[in-house]
């Protein structure tokens, strides 16, 4: 939060000397981090001054400097009474009411600063969910990776994404639409058979729709019923022949049947199509092991270490080229690669059984 009480002192005007003195005092004071001492003082600039709106502003922001956001709000809110144009107190007393949970108030005085993050969530709280997605997006061009940013952006999409779905439900309960998002919300939970009913009914009002029959793939993947898999992922591929995830999931389901050259030419156009997704390179490596192609095999795990470096992926491709390596009896890159996914081994695994 910044703090404008530095720079308005010195552009006062038609202030008492009195009050002068208190404002200044109250500065020394906060650049010293004696904010009860500023607090005071500023207090008693209101009172001699009682139409400064700076002095309020001022106290507002010590206020809020300590944490006392309910305290803060009345003076913030009789400077904006006597400059309605107080940019600096809109923006902390739009932060005040926010933090106090008066969203919707809040909400006109972060709009006219642009205070996106704020503005952000106060939407997300008021219900505004598309335009809280646009100004999280906007603020988080300004700051990437920002964990608090990211946290209420995936919450206003996953708000607005359920907002949707609800209304398509209500609407449409019979549509493929419909269909297609139960059987997605099924699968989350894991519930296969259902979500293959979805999907399916879904197919049969519209069997055009892009990513229908990857959807059923995965549901027989995650029953370990591969050659159906097989057969959706194929379709997909069929509808889709430029799609990475499709051409992959294709390659994983032949290579849990066996069909390891069959699965090698699906993995390498996956790989072609969407380059360095570890995964496809992982299983690339392991068809291309398994097909005889040890160069390939070895040339995909050492990408899939690079890519990777400290992951249970990047565990696995170092095994798999110690047991390449075994194979072509090279003892000193056999054991270098056992050590390092033993090393990782031993670093992942406590990782996962910590608490959460």
């Amino acid at each position: 939060m910044k703090h404008a009480v530095l720079f308005l002192c010195l552009a006062l005007q038609d202030v008492s000397p009195e009050g002068a003195q208190h404002m200044q005092s109250g500065v020394e004071a906060h650049k010293q981090g004696r904010f009860d001492v500023a607090i005071a003082e500023f207090r008693k600039a209101t009172e001699t001054d009682p139409n400064l709106a700076e002095a309020f502003l001022n106290l507002g922001e010590e206020l809020m400097q300590i944490r006392n956001n309910d305290a803060a709000i009345t003076p913030l809110k009789r400077a904006l009474e006597l400059r309605p144009d107080l940019d600096a107190a809109h923006l902390q007393l739009g932060y005040a009411l926010l933090s106090l949970g008066y969203a919707a108030e809040a909400l006109p005085h972060l709009a006219r600063v642009h205070a996106l993050e704020a503005l952000g969530i106060a939407q997300i709280e008021t219900g505004q969910y598309q335009e809280a997605v646009a100004n999280l997006s906007a603020a988080l061009v300004k700051r990437p990776n920002d964990p608090d940013l990211l946290y209420y952006l995936g919450r206003a999409s996953g708000l607005l994404s359920k907002r949707s779905i609800d209304t398509l439900l209500s609407a449409y309960p019979d549509s493929a639409r419909a269909h297609q998002a139960m059987g997605e919300n099924y699968f989350v939970l894991r519930q296969m058979p259902q979500a293959e009913q979805e999907y399916r009914e879904a197919l049969r009002q519209r069997s055009d729709i892009p990513g229908l029959q990857l959807q059923l793939g995965l549901v027989y993947a995650g029953a370990a019923q591969w050659s159906k898999a097989e057969e959706a992922f194929r379709a997909e591929v069929k509808r889709q022949p430029g799609n990475a995830e499709a051409a992959y999931r294709l390659g994983a389901a032949l290579l849990q049947q066996g069909k390891f050259h069959k699965a090698r030419t699906e993995l390498e156009r996956a790989d072609k199509l969407q380059p360095d997704m570890p995964e496809t390179l992982y299983s690339l490596g392991k068809a291309a092991s398994l097909d005889g192609d040890l160069a390939l095999a070895e040339k995909s795990w050492k990408r899939v270490i690079a890519l990777e470096k400290e992951t249970s992926l990047a565990a696995q491709a170092h095994f798999g080229l110690a047991a390449l390596y075994r194979r072509q009896g090279k003892t000193a890159e056999w054991q270098r690669e056992m050590q390092e996914f033993k090393r990782l081994q031993n670093t992942i695994e406590p990782l996962r059984s910590e608490p959460r």
